[in-house]
């Protein structure tokens, strides 16, 4: 069984609203669901290192400090082969969905907190929002 690790971030805008991803219909992972900015920890990197260069790559945004808020398994899921273990980042961001640049997935937007559950949400997503 592969095991691996994964940097996700919860950034936060200026109202509250959390940034997050909605997955393309090819990804291996929870395809066409909704899920925090992120991906696997490179050889050489930290969980902390990872977060931020994930998201850069995929939203065009740095951020300034990022605090670790929880790491964990990944929720288990039938048919999912793999032992993930997830690292979730929380942070604070001025800016506004104007300065997002989709690097991947289908969208990349701010959903006001109120919404977040609105939407399908990646296994992992779901279990760190219920969590804020």
């Amino acid at each position: 069984m592969a095991t691996y690790d994964v940097a996700l971030v919860l950034l936060v805008d200026r109202v509250g609203a959390v940034l997050m991803q909605h997955r393309d219909d090819s990804t291996p992972v929870s395809p066409n669901q909704w899920s925090l900015p992120g991906g696997h920890v490179e050889p050489g990197e930290s969980p902390e290192q990872a977060a931020h260069r994930e998201l850069l790559e995929e939203t065009g945004l740095t951020a300034g400090e990022l605090h670790l808020l929880w790491s964990g398994p990944r929720p288990y899921e039938a048919d999912f082969p793999h032992t993930v273990t997830v690292h979730v980042f929380h942070g604070a961001t001025t800016a506004r969905q104007e300065d997002v640049v989709l690097g991947e997935g289908q969208a990349m937007v701010f959903v006001p907190r109120e919404k977040v559950f609105d939407r399908e949400l990646a296994a992992s997503t779901a279990l760190v929002l219920s969590m804020i």
